[in-house]
């Protein structure tokens, strides 16, 4: 599991709430945030990934399940318990990092997903990562990018439309 990285240390990253927790995204990996009662110890915790899927059960509770938005790398996902047994980190490697098009509409297919200003400020967000990787010598993490975010992609523009979905 890789830290923040200095880019994200230096600019914050763009949460995405859920009734569980939160998730957000970098270039690379997506971070899921599930909140727990206080005192959870792992053997309470359990995560099953496939490429394609991810399940999360807590003391014998359903957390979420199903198909993932994108693909994973099945065997980087990591998961811990941290601040006391109050929070789950789990981390998903993307299949699809190197290519332009990396961004998740939502964690889930068709659930999860960031409303259209949090969206935006996500594609800002990993657009400024994905520069600040390209370009290591320049720092990145306070700019401000002039580009039509305001266009958002069908797939988005579909929940966006139905908004029945968590």
């Amino acid at each position: 599991m890789s830290e923040l990285s200095h880019f994200d240390e230096r600019s914050g990253v763009v949460e995405c709430k859920t009734p569980w927790g939160t998730w957000y995204q970098t270039v690379a990996e997506v971070h899921i945030q599930v909140k727990l009662p206080p005192g959870t110890k792992g053997k309470e915790v359990s995560v099953r990934v496939t490429p394609s899927s991810i399940s999360c059960h807590v003391r014998g509770n359903e957390i979420f399940k199903g198909p993932l938005h994108k693909k994973v790398v099945e065997d980087e996902t990591v998961w811990t318990v941290e601040d006391g047994g109050s929070l789950l980190h789990i981390v998903l490697t993307k299949v699809d990092s190197g290519s332009k098009d990396q961004i998740w509409a939502s964690l889930l297919q068709d659930l999860y997903a960031p409303d259209p200003f949090t969206f935006q400020e996500m594609r800002k967000k990993l657009d400024l990562e994905r520069f600040q990787i390209e370009h290591p010598g320049f720092d990145f993490s306070g700019a401000q990018l002039d580009k039509g975010y305001d266009q958002l992609p069908p797939e988005v523009l579909k929940q966006v439309e139905n908004p029945d979905t968590p």
